[in-house]
Formats: C-alpha cells, structure tokens, sequence
C-alpha cells in the first residue's frame, strides 16, 4: 500500500474509534464534573494511558490470538512487527475466521440499534423498526441461520466463526446494560462513591465500548500497527472532546446514527469478505468517511433550523 492508502486507513480508523465511542466520551463527561480535580487530571493523564495502550493496544493482539490458537502470544507479537512469514501465512488463513465473527456481531449491534434502543431518528425508517422492537431476536436469529447455513458449506470451522460472533455480542451487551443500570447510580449526586469507585466504572465500562471499535478496525485492515496507531489517534481526539467540547458535540444528534450505519456497513463488508468477495481496502474508510459526513450534515441542518426557530421566538 502507497501513504496515500496508509493515510487513508488511519484517518478511518480514528473517525471510526470517535464516533462509536461519543456516547462513552458523554457519559465521561458527566460522571467526572461530579469528582474533585485531583481525580480528574489523574483519568485524564493515566485513565488515557490506560485506554489506548493496554486496553486497545492489547485487544487487537488477543483477538488475532483466539483465531490462532496454534500459535503463541509471542509469535503473534513478532509476526505483526517483524513479518514472520510462517506466522503471518497462518494468520492469513485464520483471517476469515475473525472477519466472519466480527461481521456478525457489527450487524448484532447495528440491528440491536434500530430496533430495541431509543434514539433521534434521522431517517423515516427508524421510526417504523423502532416500532417493531419484538421483531429483533426473529430477525437477528434468522440472519444468523443464513449466515451459518453458508459458512458450513466452506468449513465447519466458518459456521462456528459466526456463531462465536453471536454469543460474544450477547454477553457483551448484558455486560452494556449492567453498566447503564450503574450508571444511573453514579451519576446521582447523592450517592456516597469515592472517586476511585467512579473511575474504576470508567474503565470497565470504556473497555466495553472499545470492543465496537477494535472490531470493526479489522474491516479496515489486518495490519495491527495501523489499528493501533489509528485507534491511538481517535481515542486521543475522544479523550480532548470529554475535557473541552463535549456539550458541542451532543448538540450534533444524529452522529449516532452515522456510527450506527457505520458499524451495519463494515459488518457487512467483514461477513462478505470472510466468504471470499475481494473488497478494495480503501472502500471501509470510505463508507465510513461518507456514512458520518451525511449525519454530521444532517445535524448541522437541524441544530440551524433550531437556531432560527429560537430566533423567531425572541424577537
């Protein structure tokens, strides 16, 4: 790959790392302007340390690790950094493998958006599935059927593949709405939580929303200094956000939804390429770039329609 295409990957990589975790930059946000300062600085300085280098440092090598388990921690470490070729052969063939699970459990979250979570909705559609919320087990258990009923008919180890995506996304979610019960308790002003109870909740719960991005990072490229370097950037523009511009960002409502259509899009991209469609490496920071950009637009329009009808209305 040129820089052009290196550069392009990276800059996807972290507008992706940013807006899959707006809502963890949020949540940030509020419990830290309820902790003394002292706490604060040390989240901001090791509480970021913490994020990029072990948590989404680490994640990438663990998820190659589980789709080879022939191999050692090792010599996953030094064929991302040295290009072992035997090592780097056995991760190529293991690559489906990951991209199938991965993809299954993007389409899991995405399809978990639209119909179960509340949200602004940005397209008419939204409404109607919203609606329809008893619909999201038939459909996801449907889609999973398919998806297996194909991946067996390549390897018995494929179907399995996407199985594991499924069952990652469940516990990973009752994981999601254990922390957003707690949430509610963090945040009350009368709870009695030391400051380290509260930042050892914003760690867990950032290990949580980083899986999203991590995930969906190998639809951009298997080539884990990248996935750091790009999911390094992102986390340090999220970490500048929850200190200085956080209200700003809440006031663009749709962004969401353009992470949400994001992680429906690489799902898909992953699933596709794992049964042997060639996917052109730079389509998933496009889609990301163009998905964002119409929902950033978007909600430009309506924070102005917003300003003028306050206009009016004071005048």
């Amino acid at each position: 790959m040129n820089i052009l295409s290196l550069a392009l990957i990276v800059l996807g990589l972290s507008l992706f790392e940013i807006i899959t975790s707006i809502d963890n930059a949020i949540i940030n946000a509020e419990v830290l302007s309820g902790m003394g300062q002292k706490a604060r600085r040390w989240f901001l300085l090791w509480g970021f340390a913490i994020a990029v280098f072990v948590v989404r440092g680490l994640l990438p090598f663990l998820i190659v690790m589980l789709a080879n388990p022939g191999l050692t921690p090792w010599e996953v470490v030094t064929a991302v950094f040295s290009g072992d070729p035997h090592v780097a052969e056995s991760i190529e063939k293991s690559s489906p493998l990951l991209l199938i699970g991965g993809g299954v459990f993007l389409i899991f979250l995405f399809f978990n958006w639209l119909f179960l979570e509340p949200k602004n909705f940005g397209l008419r559609s939204e409404r109607f599935f919203h609606a329809q919320g008893a619909w999201f087990f038939a459909i996801v258990s449907v889609l999973l059927t398919i998806i297996v009923w194909f991946a067996l008919q390549i390897s018995s180890m494929l179907g399995f593949a996407a199985v594991v995506g499924s069952t990652a996304f469940f516990i990973i979610h009752g994981f999601r709405q254990f922390a957003e019960k707690q949430e509610e308790a963090l945040l009350d002003t009368k709870n009695n939580m030391s400051d380290i109870s509260k930042i050892a909740y914003l760690e867990v719960l950032d290990a949580t929303f980083s899986i999203d991005g991590v995930i969906g990072a190998f639809a951009f490229t298997f080539f884990v200094p990248l996935i750091l370097i790009g999911n390094g950037l992102g986390a340090l523009v999220l970490r500048k956000l929850t200190v200085s511009n956080i209200e700003r960002i809440k006031k663009y409502k749709y962004l969401k939804n353009g992470a949400m259509y994001s992680i429906f899009f690489l799902g898909g991209i992953m699933i596709l390429d794992s049964f042997g469609f060639h996917i052109p490496h730079w389509l998933s920071p496009l889609i990301t770039f163009g998905t964002v950009g119409y929902f950033f637009h978007k909600s430009r329009i309506d924070l102005v329609k917003v300003s003028e009808s306050l206009a009016k209305k004071s005048s």
